[in-house]
């Protein structure tokens, strides 16, 4: 008793079975693995008896190749057909079932000659069809053939052209349909090694520099930093009363964004008048304007040694800057303290403010120290110090009242560093870079972020008085549970020692800032009726929006920040040929280095107990992934001088370098609090 088998299309496969049942439309069929499944008899394309379906495969499949696809398009008629019939036509009388099984599989696998109809039935393509489906084909194989040769030159040390035009994006924003990303595919895939590895060693990244800004760039500017070309917005400063002040700012001689200036006068009866000033783009960038979506857009400056990529084009920024000499539009608010330096009264004005002098703290830092701030200021040759006398007494006020708040004093022991790198714009990779160190909490500094804080704590409150919705910054919790959020209802700042915060006095880089200044300036205008004039309504959506877009953006430019300073730490090393240095041992096996805003992994560090004073000696940084081999050699003593060697390590091998890896994730260590000058 013969078998039935069937040969039947199942999803647009070809596939063979025995026949276990028919009925009228389907049939019980079992595949030779066993599979049992029902199909439509329609799928049923070419029933047989012998030989076995494995042996009629592996028959037709050796004769698909041997098939002449051109010679069978001629034989097919040029309307639609059966298999049956071009077989009988190609191999001439009766074919048997093995080479009827041949034809149908090279008429099902050419798509571009034969066009599938239902049941095994096909029409043929147009000649204008073939010709193109065969170009089409030939391309791809010419093409293929190139992804080949191209990937066997990268892995053996030579980058090809077209791998090196596209190097960055392909990095960073890889386009996987390109023949480029397939050719770096394939080579990572027949080498085993990396792509970055790959690329380096074909010597495709000649500038690690180049190689940061250009991961920035494409995430977050992928369409350049320039901006769109849009007439600058008129505001009508001349119709704004002029302030009848002698303002000044304080910051570092790189600033061009001057945001804020500072004012005060003696009252009398011993009180005090101080006005902060802060530069107003508010009053031009309305709500959804042009240059408002640009600058959300941005939300921030970005900042990195050397550069800086603004918020705002330079036109805008001249345009409000508190620069020396100008009387700009600012959004004043006035202090009015008793001669105990508390404050009874504040007044939030729109106005034009008289700017005398942009004071940099980098060239008076060393003139202008708590000592001289409480002698005679007719004696001291820096400029404004009777004004500066007066603020520092108010400044160390608002720190202690704060500090009240607290519970605790606030750590000023820490130092900040100042990048100046030079030559960035002839050469980035031979650009020059020094590192200042500068004492955190310097009189000038805490001058600035006093009144910073006092002026966004007091705005906050104002806002939320008034019933007006503002972005708030917040902080709550101790420890590995402290918390900073962002949001928009006035909540304590648990670190900062206020009970509200809202970030007001950097608009001109901070769009958080540019918000929170138009609700002060309808506050301001409006009084109480303020939020039907206000731009932004309570619960506004575009609220919520603007907050998770900033908080995304200022995080990822801040990460941005934090590697560029590495990069340039890296690079002062080399430059100044610094192979050792004393450091301090952190936790878990990190050193943070003396003089530098260096902490890495170091190995001999893990077992040493926090505080432990060592000396480190480095291997040869990596620029790119900015890893940096470090080793404790020594342990010192309380004074630096060396107690006893390290114990000997062995020079790092491959299982070390997982050890020495911190590069581009590993974060500076920073305190626990957000500090005054990280808040304004």
């Amino acid at each position: 008793m013969s078998v039935n088998y069937v040969l039947f299309e199942d999803s647009g496969k070809l596939a063979t079975a025995r026949v276990l049942s028919r009925a009228d439309a389907s049939m019980q069929v079992e595949m030779a693995s066993g599979k049992r499944m029902k199909i439509k008899a329609q799928q049923a394309l070419l029933p047989f008896d012998a030989p076995s379906p494995d042996e009629l495969l592996q028959w037709a499949q050796a004769q698909h190749d041997d098939i002449d696809l051109d010679l069978l398009w001629e034989f097919a008629p040029e309307d639609e057909f059966g298999f049956a019939e071009v077989a009988a036509d190609y191999y001439g009388g009766a074919p048997d079932v093995r080479q009827q099984a041949a034809v149908l599989l090279r008429l099902h696998g050419a798509p571009h000659y034969f066009q599938r109809r239902a049941k095994g039935r096909f029409r043929k393509a147009s000649r204008e069809t073939v010709l193109a489906a065969l170009a089409g084909i030939a391309r791809r194989l010419e093409q293929q053939r190139q992804i080949e040769a191209d990937a066997a030159e990268l892995r053996a040390g030579n980058c090809p052209q077209a791998i090196s035009e596209r190097l960055y994006s392909l990095l960073f924003k890889p386009d996987k349909n390109s023949v480029e990303y397939k050719t770096l595919a394939l080579a990572v895939k027949q080498s085993g090694q990396g792509a970055l590895h790959l690329l380096r060693a074909a010597g495709a990244i000649t500038s690690p520099w180049h190689f940061h800004m250009q991961r920035f760039l494409l995430e977050y500017f992928p369409k350049g930093t320039g901006f769109p070309a849009l007439p600058l917005p008129e505001v009508d400063s001349g119709t704004l009363p002029l302030a009848d002040v002698e303002a000044f700012s304080i910051d570092d001689s790189a600033t061009t964004e001057i945001d804020d200036a500072l004012s005060v006068r003696g009252l009398d009866g011993g009180g005090l008048r101080l006005g902060v000033h802060i530069a107003a783009p508010a009053l031009a960038l309305v709500r959804d304007s042009a240059w408002d979506q640009v600058a959300r857009a941005r939300m921030s400056t970005v900042y990195m040694p050397g550069d800086k990529i603004t918020m705002l084009p330079d036109a805008l920024v001249d345009a409000f800057t508190l620069a020396e000499g100008s009387a700009r539009p600012a959004l004043s608010i006035y202090f009015t303290f008793d001669a105990a330096l508390e404050v009874v009264a504040h007044e939030t004005r729109v106005e034009r403010v008289p700017i005398v002098a942009n004071l940099r703290h980098d060239l008076l830092d060393a003139q202008i120290s708590a000592e001289s701030l409480q002698a005679d200021p007719a004696q001291q040759p820096y400029p404004c110090a009777a004004e500066l006398a007066l603020l520092w007494r108010v400044a160390q006020k608002l720190r202690s009242g704060r500090e009240q708040v607290r519970g605790r004093p606030e750590r000023n022991d820490g130092v900040d560093y100042t990048f100046r790198v030079s030559g960035l714009e002839q050469d980035a990779d031979t650009a020059r870079v020094d590192i200042v160190p500068r004492r955190r909490g310097a009189p000038l500094d805490l001058i600035v972020a006093e009144l910073m804080i006092l002026a966004n704590a007091t705005w906050g409150g104002w806002l939320a008085e008034l019933g007006l919705p503002a972005i708030y910054r917040s902080q709550s919790g101790f420890g590995a549970n402290l918390r900073t959020r962002m949001g928009t209802r006035a909540a304590p700042h648990q670190g900062l020692g206020v009970a509200q915060y809202a970030w007001c006095t950097s608009p001109l880089r901070r769009y958080t800032d540019l918000l929170n200044q138009a609700q002060i300036i309808a506050a301001a205008r409006h009084g109480r009726t303020a939020p039907l004039a206000a731009p932004y309504k309570p619960k506004d959506a575009q609220l919520y929006a603007v907050v998770s877009a900033f908080e995304d953006a200022y995080a990822a430019y801040a990460t941005f920040q934090r590697g560029m300073e590495r990069y340039w730490t890296l690079r002062y090393l080399s430059q100044q040929h610094i192979e050792q240095c004393a450091a301090t041992v952190l936790r878990e096996g990190l050193v943070r280095v003396d003089g530098l805003p260096l902490v890495l992994p170091a190995l001999g560090a893990a077992d040493l107990p926090r505080g432990a004073r060592v000396r480190v000696q480095f291997g040869a940084a990596d620029l790119v992934t900015l890893e940096l081999p470090c080793r404790v050699i020594e342990h010192l003593d309380a004074a630096g001088a060396a107690a006893m060697p390290a114990e000997t390590e062995s020079s790092a091998g491959d299982d070390d370098d997982a050890a020495l890896a911190g590069g581009l994730q590993l974060e500076v260590d920073r305190p626990e609090e957000e500090t005054p000058a990280a808040a304004t």
